[in-house]
């Protein structure tokens, strides 16, 4: 209520949003005092209080300049403000942090150092000369030290280093930019950096310099960051860079690379302006970015792949490490991949690493700031002069996607890949760090512990808990495990999930077309999805259209050999893999080239297997029947002699997109049939009417395989063949999404799920359907991939409880 006939008044403001550890109390001091204002700030849990007096025009006025121009990292959600009597403040004070039941404040993720702290790291003139800790209230971590809020030195690991005069005196100052910074700290007070041998015997009075050394020698050291531990190596240094490849058994998935500036990455990397402001942003993550065919980084470092995932320093101890003075040198890019074993969460914690690590890493930089959250690296890649991301995490997280609507406190669980989950609050979705793929108990252990962290942080005590349909996911048992702590649980079709986390970084509400392309998702008729599409919004979805199903011979097994893929691809489209008696209801086509079927890749299988994988496409033993767009990319990619077995998610469909020719405009047919199931499954696949019939619409692939194996008896390049594919898959898209329009009147069309990470099929998709006058929606805020799908499950499960209330 306002108090009028005062001629001084008192505002009592909230300030709602990222405003805690981004040097905002000393900013609010600042200013009131150049509007020569009385009264308080403090840190709350619910934000930023402040209470100010003064004549209305003074306030308003503070107010105004407070929302135009607040701190670098400040992120201002909501100002809210009541007016009232006065009570004679006589100077204007930073009080102690309060608590408000039940209230929460928005935590910054970490941020990477700031201009000015680099410049006192370099300078020798500065008592923080080289220190490799040197932060302020415009930079360093957050997320991963915070214990609780509100955001204060006690709540953070940093309690265990008390302040020595100079540092004290700093954050106690108003107009100092480390005033209550609260990881600020100097070499008399702060965390220590040393370097030992993995035996823990070796030690170095200059740690940093001698990690210099022994990283430009090709050794392997184990370096404490942030979120973490990476395992670093000389990236132009074949030998070490195998050596990594060995120990980690990562046979060819990429890894990440440092270098000490933009201009450096210029010398391996084509960088455009909007890859080089995302490179240099302030969350510092790896981008990926084209090799340049010159690059003197080493082939070993991403395999078969024509980009490289590449970041900048963003702490000071990689800045030194990275620094070209001195005169040790300096490699011009570091391998800084993640410090874990094999399918295990990222190392933490000193005695952690050290057993852990010691059979990858020939030394260890350690410190003893304590991480009190693991966060692995983000990321993204510019398309369209946009960024995208495709793992959100460090720099990112805990920071909320904000949501045009509030939702009740739901817990979505996420996937079993790529895992994140995410809680709700108001109107705010609390997506988690990248957690990774849940297939171990320490994976699991991290997964929990980081939800129990986050409802504390948030203040979030969930009364719905959503996840995947999948009945074997740990995900999945996890929340069905949590049923006595909540009051609804909600289990969701994993593309449904995909459609609906697009549609929530856009504000969509109504019904959409949805095209979800991935690996795997479990399908509401208990078969693997992955090539869908749907009509949707939060509330349900129909089944528009979906590729053929087809067998996995082998289950498992034909994820990790694609081969197996396109042998049963091949069975489809033929009706065998070997010459045997005629078959009259697959055509004398069909059936006049099965028996002619000679390819290199049935010579590259071994003939018992061959035998095996016949058998058990034609009985179905261990084949569930799948959907999904991955398969087919894998199937084509084995067909064409680009990757029998892959030693990494996706490594088929990646080195399949890697080589299509970009200046190929032809594509083949993948044609959208009713479903006409009188006609058989074979016979189906030639169906060509597209009248109006029932959903579901057929995707058979049988006429594209066809297609490709006469390119690859006419002896077409496989460039041509690639493009040829990917070209079809795009037309398919329009073609579908086309009858679904003519059909439901629908016109915006959302496009998620891993496979669409392929920008090669993502810009052709969405040059067709925009030229065809669809509105097309794609993930700019969260992965296309598993990674944003706990944002889709907590918005359909928020439109259950709304039904249920």
């Amino acid at each position: 209520m306002r108090i009028k006939g005062e001629e001084m008044v008192r505002a009592r403001i909230a300030v709602r949003g990222v405003v805690q550890g981004v040097g905002f109390r000393p900013f609010i001091h600042r200013l009131a005092k150049e509007h020569h204002l009385k009264g308080w700030v403090l840190n709350s849990t619910e934000g930023v209080v402040i209470e100010v007096e003064g004549d209305e025009e003074r306030i308003e006025g503070f107010i105004a300049d407070m929302v135009a121009e607040p701190p670098p990292l400040a992120v201002i959600e909501r100002v809210d403000k009541e007016f009232l009597p006065p009570v004679g403040y006589t100077s204007f004070l930073i009080r102690e942090s309060a608590r408000v039941e039940g209230r929460f404040a928005l935590v910054s993720p970490d941020i990477s150092i700031c201009q000015d702290c680099l410049r006192e790291l370099f300078n020798p003139q500065d008592r923080r000369y080289r220190y490799p800790f040197i932060n302020c209230t415009n930079c360093g971590p957050r997320f991963t030290i915070i214990e609780d809020i509100p955001y204060d030195r006690p709540m953070t690991t940093m309690r265990a280093f008390p302040m020595c005069p100079s540092c004290e005196v700093e954050y106690n100052d108003p107009a100092d930019r480390r005033f209550h910074a609260q990881p600020n700290a100097c070499p008399e007070c702060g965390p220590r950096v040393w370097l030992q041998s993995a035996d823990c015997n070796s030690q170095s009075a200059e740690p940093i310099a001698a990690a210099r050394e022994l990283l430009a020698a090709g050794h392997i050291v184990a370096v404490k960051g942030l979120g973490g531990f990476h395992l670093a190596c000389d990236a132009t240094n074949d030998a070490a860079v195998r050596t990594l490849r060995e120990r980690k058994q990562r046979v060819d998935k990429p890894f990440a690379i440092m270098s000490y500036d933009a201009a450096m990455v210029e010398r391996y990397c084509y960088l455009s302006q909007a890859e080089r402001q995302l490179l240099e942003s302030r969350e510092r993550p790896i981008v990926l970015l084209r090799r340049r065919p010159d690059s003197p980084i080493s082939e070993l470092v991403a395999p078969n792949n024509n980009y490289l995932g590449v970041m900048l320093p963003y702490t000071p101890l990689h800045y030194l490490l990275l620094s070209p003075q001195g005169s040790d040198g300096s490699p011009l890019a570091l391998v800084m991949t993640s410090g874990n074993v094999k399918e295990e969460p990222i190392a933490t914690g000193n005695e952690e690493a050290l057993e852990c690590l010691a059979p990858l890493a020939d030394y260890f930089l350690l410190h003893d700031r304590e991480i009190r959250i693991r966060c692995d690296d983000s990321v993204t890649r510019v398309f369209e002069g946009q960024e995208m991301p495709l793992r959100r995490s460090r720099g990112y997280a805990p920071f909320p996607i904000r949501l045009l609507f509030e939702l009740e406190e739901i817990l979505a669980c996420g996937a079993e890949l790529k895992n994140t989950f995410c809680l709700t609050k108001e109107g705010y979705a609390f997506l988690s760090q990248h957690i990774g793929d849940l297939e171990n108990f320490e994976t699991l252990a991290s997964y929990e512990a980081s939800i129990e962290h986050f409802k504390r942080l948030f203040r979030v005590n969930p009364r719905v808990i959503a996840y995947d349909m999948h009945p074997d996911y740990l995900a999945t048992k996890y929340a069905q495990s949590q049923i006595a702590n909540c009051e609804l649980q909600v289990a969701v079709q994993h593309h449904h999930a995909h459609i609906a986390s697009c549609m929530a970084e856009h504000g969509l509400k109504e019904r959409v077309i949805g095209v979800a392309f991935d690996g795997t998702g479990y399908g509401a008729d208990g078969r693997i999805w992955g090539g869908e599409f749907l009509v949707a919004d939060y509330g349900g979805f129909e089944r528009a259209g979906h590729l053929a199903y087809v067998p996995m011979p082998g289950g498992e097994a034909a994820i990790k050999k694609p081969y197996r893929m396109a042998l049963s691809h091949l069975h489809r489209a033929y009706g065998s893999l070997r010459a045997e008696p005629p078959r009259p209801e697959l055509g004398a086509k069909a059936q006049g080239e099965a028996l002619e079927l000679d390819l290199p890749l049935l010579r590259r299988v071994d003939p018992v297997e061959l035998k095996v994988i016949e058998h058990q496409i034609e009985t179905g033993l261990n084949s569930p029947l799948t959907s999904s767009t991955g398969r087919l990319f894998d199937a084509v990619s084995a067909l064409i002699g680009v990757r029998d077995v892959v030693n990494y998610e996706a490594q088929a469909a990646i080195e399949l997109e890697m080589i299509a020719a970009e200046d190929v405009e032809e594509g083949y047919t993948l044609r959208a049939e009713p479903p006409r199931p009188e006609l058989g499954a074979k016979a189906q696949g030639e169906a060509i009417h597209l009248s109006p019939t029932p959903y579901p619409l057929i995707l058979d692939p049988a006429p594209l395989i066809r297609a490709i194996v006469a390119d690859i008896k006419r002896g077409v390049d496989r460039s041509v063949i690639s493009a040829k594919f990917h070209n079809a898959v795009a037309a398919m898209v329009l073609d579908v999404c086309g009858i679904i329009r003519e059909r439901e009147g629908l016109n915006k069309v959302v496009l998620s799920g891993g496979v669409f990470q392929n920008v090669y099929l993502l810009r052709r998709s969405l040059h067709l359907l925009r030229r065809a006058g669809f509105e097309v929606y794609i993930h700019r805020l969260v992965p296309c991939n598993d990674g944003g799908i706990s944002l889709g499950q907590a918005l359909v499960a928020n439109t259950q409880w709304g039904r249920r209330s």
